[in-house]
């Protein structure tokens, strides 16, 4: 039996153990991808909740998440590892522990890549030296070029940052709360400005200055949705900042779950829609050209829940000027539902080739056809087609 800082360590435990606990533990966190999920081709049972699949632009890929570290000495009211609270076990994995245990995984073919995070003790910057002295294990010692999601501490110091986007693919800084105000509400310890939106600058200007050739890393954030009472227009505006401002890669937001015995543990959970309708929308400002102030927001700030919110916007701005899809440019295109920015493209590239002149044209180039038909012209005329399904009420 072991202490730090005066939390119990559970009994010695193997690696294999550790990694299973840590793993499930991970799985609590509200921090990753909305596309990670358990590994369909896991070898061992305990692997059920270590290994996630996980999408990459080579495709998806199994990917070991799980936690250095469940001891925390911050106390964020949602969070099932805050201080004080006994309903999770504390342990830890040594980075050669975690290192041996991560490399004979990947050379036995069951995972591709990790994704490391902790919980936080004695500050940023020592919780992140066994983090990062993990992956230097990995990269170094065992030689290993795979895929590696590194999560940044509130509080790291700008060299530690510095060293983890030289061995990372991805790193993340996690704001949890769209500003200092919410947060407070969810993370009263943690300083939005100097801890965590200083983090997301250092990376930025980290990045720009990389040599060419050298590992350019991409990055990413989190929110937690609902607990502060943050609107859906709090939540990307500051998204939309952070794309244009310090380059990231990706915005995620997880739909708070209330954990028993943690003070937020009164509060209903998020409904999974509203985090879909935030995905949907971030989608818009990333890869279809739209701001924030386009957005169909009510005058609570609040996305549609019952319908995704392109559609919204279409059904507002499209339903009686529709886009003539001969002559339209590529942004009007990817205003249509059902045309993403593949398929506005090959639209494009087919109109070189000669007009649009029905349905099946469209049908043949990858579009929507129920979701763009009622939004579109075909040389100055409305698709008979799409005239059927609005006037039966029909149209999604």
């Amino acid at each position: 039996m072991c202490y730090d800082k005066g939390v119990q360590i559970i009994r010695a435990l193997d690696s294999r153990e550790k990694i299973e606990l840590l793993s499930r533990l991970a799985a609590l966190e509200c921090d990753g991808d909305p596309c990670a999920r358990p590994a369909r081709r896991a070898k061992a049972d305990f692997l059920s909740t270590c290994v996630v699949q996980v999408r990459r632009p080579e495709g998806p890929i199994p990917v070991l998440r799980t936690m250095q570290s469940s001891v925390c000495e911050r106390n964020c009211h949602y969070c099932a590892f805050r201080a004080g609270h006994d309903g999770v076990p504390r342990l830890k994995l040594t980075p050669d522990e975690l290192a041996c245990a991560f490399d004979a995984m990947q050379r036995a073919g069951i995972v591709r890549g990790l994704f490391l995070s902790s919980g936080l003790v004695g500050g940023g910057a020592r919780t992140m030296d066994p983090m990062l002295t993990t992956v230097e294990l990995l990269r170094h010692k065992y030689l290993y070029r795979g895929y590696i999601h590194l999560k940044i501490m509130p509080g790291a110091e700008e060299a530690q940052i510095e060293q983890a986007l030289r061995l990372a693919d991805r790193v993340s800084v996690n704001l949890e709360g769209p500003d200092p105000a919410h947060l407070a509400i969810i993370a009263p310890q943690k300083d939005f400005e100097l801890e965590l939106l200083a983090a997301l600058q250092w990376v930025h200007r980290l990045v720009q200055s990389t040599p060419p050739g050298r590992r350019r890393p991409s990055w990413v954030t989190q929110f937690v949705v609902g607990p502060a009472g943050e609107s859906d227009r709090d939540l990307l505006r500051t998204a939309s900042r952070l794309y244009r401002e310090v380059g990231l890669a990706r915005a995620y937001y997880s739909a708070f779950n209330p954990v028993p015995g943690t003070p937020l543990d009164h509060l209903p959970p998020t409904p999974v829609r509203r985090e879909q309708r935030l995905y949907q929308a971030d989608w818009l400002l990333r890869l279809y050209g739209f701001s924030v102030e386009e957005l169909p927001f009510d005058r609570d700030g609040a996305l549609p829940i019952e319908v995704d919110p392109k559609l919204a916007w279409a059904h507002a701005h499209l339903a009686h000027h529709p886009v003539e899809l001969n002559r339209c440019s590529r942004q009007q295109l990817l205003r249509v539902p059902g045309i993403g920015p593949r398929t506005a493209d090959t639209i494009l590239e087919a109109r070189r080739h000669g007009r649009l002149r029905d349905l099946s044209d469209l049908r043949a180039l990858g579009v929507s056809i129920n979701r763009a038909a009622p939004f579109i012209l075909l040389d100055g005329r409305r698709p008979p087609y799409q005239l059927k399904l609005w006037n039966a009420g029909e149209c999604p």
